[in-house]
C-alpha cells in the first residue's frame, strides 16, 4: 500500500476496505453458483440471470418438456420484488457512504441465501423447498443488481449476464479496430460467471443444493464486511 493511498483512506474511511472491482469480481462468481442451484437443482429455471428466465417461461409457456411456466413465474416476481426493495433502498441511503450501502445490501444478500441454504439443509427434495428457494434466491438477486446498477462500475453494472459484456468485448477489440483498453475487465467478467457455474455445476451434482447455497452466502458475507466504496 502507497502513502498516497493511506493518506487517501485516512482522510475517507469509506475506502478502506476490498475495492468495488474485485467485490464484483466475486458476486459474478456467486451468481454463477446460483443459476447452477436454480437451473440444474429446482426444475430448469434461472434465479439470477432473468434474460434466461424470460426464455426459460416462453419455453415453458409453449408446452416444452421440463420446463415450468410457475417456477418461472415466481422467480420473475421475487426477482422484480427484490429489485424495487433494492431501488427504494437506494434512494433512501445511496447519497450516503458508498461503502456503508454495499455492505449493507450485501449483508441482506449473504442473509437471504443463508436462509435459502438453511431450508435446503432442513427440508430437501420437497415442492415448497423449491418455492421456498426459487423466492429466497431470486429476491437477493433483484436487491443485488438494483444496487450495482446504481454503484454504476464500468463494464459491471449487472453480474447476472454477460451479453452487452460479450459484445462490448468483441466489438471494442483491437481485432475490431478498437482500443482493448477494457477487455481486462470484461474478461474477467466472463470467466467470474464461469468460474462460479463450474464451481456450482459440480457441488450441486456431488453435494446437493444447500452446499453451494452455504458456499454462496459465506462469500457474501466475507464481501459484507471488507467491501470498499472505492472502484
Amino acid at each position: 500500500m502507497t502513502s498516497e493511498t493511506t493518506a487517501a483512506e485516512q482522510h475517507d474511511p469509506g475506502a478502506r476496505g476490498l475495492r468495488l472491482v474485485p467485490a464484483l469480481l466475486v458476486m459474478t462468481v456467486v451468481s454463477g453458483l446460483i443459476d447452477a442451484v436454480s437451473y440444474l437443482g429446482l426444475g430448469h429455471v434461472f434465479t439470477a440471470n432473468m434474460t434466461g428466465n424470460v426464455v426459460v417461461l416462453g419455453f415453458a409457456a409453449a408446452g416444452a418438456p421440463g420446463f415450468s411456466t410457475r417456477h418461472s413465474l415466481v422467480s420473475l416476481g421475487a426477482f422484480l420484488a427484490g429489485a424495487v426493495a433494492g431501488g427504494r433502498a437506494g434512494r433512501r441511503y445511496g447519497g450516503g457512504s458508498r461503502r456503508a450501502w454495499a455492505r449493507m445490501t450485501l449483508a441482506v444478500e449473504a442473509v437471504l441465501l443463508g436462509a435459502a441454504s438453511a431450508v435446503a439443509f432442513a427440508v430437501p427434495g420437497t415442492t415448497g423447498t423449491a418455492y421456498a428457494l426459487i423466492t429466497l434466491t431470486a429476491f437477493a438477486m433483484g436487491v443485488r443488481n438494483a444496487t450495482v446498477r446504481k454503484l454504476g462500475v464500468t463494464d459491471l453494472t449487472t453480474t447476472t449476464v454477460l451479453t452487452t459484456t460479450l459484445a462490448g468485448l468483441a466489438s471494442d477489440s483491437r481485432i475490431a479496430g478498437g482500443s482493448g483498453k477494457r477487455t481486462p475487465r470484461r474478461a474477467a467478467s466472463v470467466l467470474a460467471l464461469l468460474a462460479g457455474a463450474v464451481l456450482g455445476g459440480w457441488l450441486v451434482v456431488h453435494h446437493g443444493l444447500a452446499l453451494p447455497l452455504l458456499v454462496a452466502a459465506l462469500t457474501t458475507g466475507v464481501l459484507a464486511v471488507t467491501a470498499s466504496g472505492r472502484e
